[in-house]
């Protein structure tokens, strides 16, 4: 193996106890990018862990029907474009400038069902390694431009599809990308992309995939902690990102992950990643002003505490390029804190939301256990955003809801299923 392709691995998989990958866990990587019978435009994921991949190339390939970039006649010639355009976006997104090259990881033609070099850096007893570890090698293909890529990707569909497809896809964005960069990037290097025991996706993997960037946080911007700097998202993504995590109180999703470009966002739980989609725009048009305001507001408050020291208050307003008159009663029992909701009201009484009252909705869960008779499809439901709580519409609180409501607080949802779907 070369020293570049024991470095990716070392990078994806760590070092776990000096010995190899799991068995067991690298078989639930070792699948291709496949569509689903039952919805041609939805991949199955076989396994538990890939999702980390998956479920970004997912959101992706809807970035591009959104667009109206593809029509919907599924046949398979569309299929393979779609796929390898949305592969080919996530490559430039990674590529950190246009003098840089784009490498694809590729196997030997006759050699696309060998587990070969892509974890063997580090062998464990020949019990616990995959049946099918011959020592074979990764190539290296190059692309100049992002025609070249493109040209390049479409035509190795074979192997995106194969066995390996996902694992190679994700060592082409690490070398794309480069190691050292993504060492830059990430917050601490010795954890791996892949956790060894669980085989679930980082959040640095997660970013790095939607963002282009290997950050291990989600919040926007960056933060200095005992010193340390703690690196967030710096801009509006394409496609968004929540988290259950947040609605725990685990996390705080920044706006740029949560308010993205086109209404799509992936969905994580404790272990698995899922995707919401609507063709509603009106959910990611520009700012409003008091939109602005609270983003502008919770930066200043990052425990998310719903207030901040009224010692903060003149930041924020020049933050905002408000007027700071000394007469404001935003603390009239002067307990030394300005609260987020008196400072709206203040500032930005009466902003109606531009967000319909009702709009359809779509789930997409790659798993297909965890689909309707096990075949992976769509679920199509109506969302309710009201702004504030009905007690005459109320729906079951489940994950995909609390997931959502860490966005919009007062959302209801009404699946055209019998169940709803899950995030898990």
């Amino acid at each position: 193996m070369s020293d570049t392709n024991k470095e990716v691995v070392d990078l994806v998989w760590g070092r776990p106890g000096g010995g190899g990958v799991p068995a067991s866990l690298f078989r639930r990587w070792s699948q291709g990018f496949v569509y689903s019978e039952a919805e041609r435009s939805a991949l199955e994921q076989f396994e538990g862990g890939p999702c980390a991949v998956i479920a970004p190339v997912q959101v992706f390939a809807l970035f591009f029907l959104f667009i109206g970039y593809f029509t919907k006649a599924w046949i398979y010639e569309e299929q393979r474009t779609v796929l390898c355009s949305t592969l080919s976006e996530i490559l430039e997104s990674a590529c950190l400038n246009k003098t840089q090259a784009f490498h694809l990881a590729t196997l030997p033609r006759a050699k696309t069902t060998d587990s070969s070099d892509i974890t063997d850096s580090h062998p464990e007893p020949e019990s616990s390694q995959p049946t099918d570890t011959p020592s074979k090698k990764i190539s290296n293909r190059h692309s100049q431009t992002d025609a070249e890529l493109r040209e390049v990707v479409l035509s190795l569909y074979d192997t995106w599809k194969n066995k390996f497809g996902v694992l190679l896809f994700l060592y082409s964005v690490i070398l794309t990308k480069g190691i050292e960069n993504i060492k830059n990037e990430i917050e601490d290097t010795s954890e791996p992309l892949i956790d060894p025991v669980y085989g679930h996706g980082s959040q640095s993997l997660i970013n790095l995939l939607v963002t282009g960037h290997a950050v291990s946080n989600v919040w926007d911007g960056d933060r200095e902690c005992s010193g340390m700097k703690l690196r967030g998202i710096h801009q509006q993504a394409s496609v968004g990102f929540l988290t259950l995590m947040e609605s725990l109180r685990y996390c705080k999703v920044g706006a740029f992950l949560k308010s993205p470009k086109f209404p799509i966002w992936i969905l994580g739980s404790e272990t698995h990643l899922s995707v919401f989609f609507t063709k509603e725009m009106a959910l990611v048009a520009p700012e409003s002003p008091s939109e602005q305001a609270r983003r502008v507001f919770q930066t200043f408050d990052p425990e998310d505490n719903g207030f901040i020291p009224d010692t903060l208050l003149e930041d924020v307003m020049k933050a905002l390029d408000l007027v700071s008159e000394p007469d404001y009663k935003l603390d009239p029992e002067g307990l030394g804190i300005i609260l987020l909701s008196q400072f709206l009201q203040e500032f930005f009484p009466d902003q109606d939301s531009v967000i319909p009252d009702s709009f359809p909705v779509y789930h997409y869960n790659g798993l297909k256990q965890s689909n309707h008779n096990e075949k992976v499809s769509y679920v199509e439901g109506t969302a309710l955003v009201m702004g504030f709580e009905d007690p005459m519409v109320r729906t079951d609180d489940t994950p995909v809801k609390r997931c959502l409501q860490t966005k919009w607080p007062y959302i209801e949802l009404l699946w055209t299923t019998e169940r709803s779907p899950s995030l898990n």
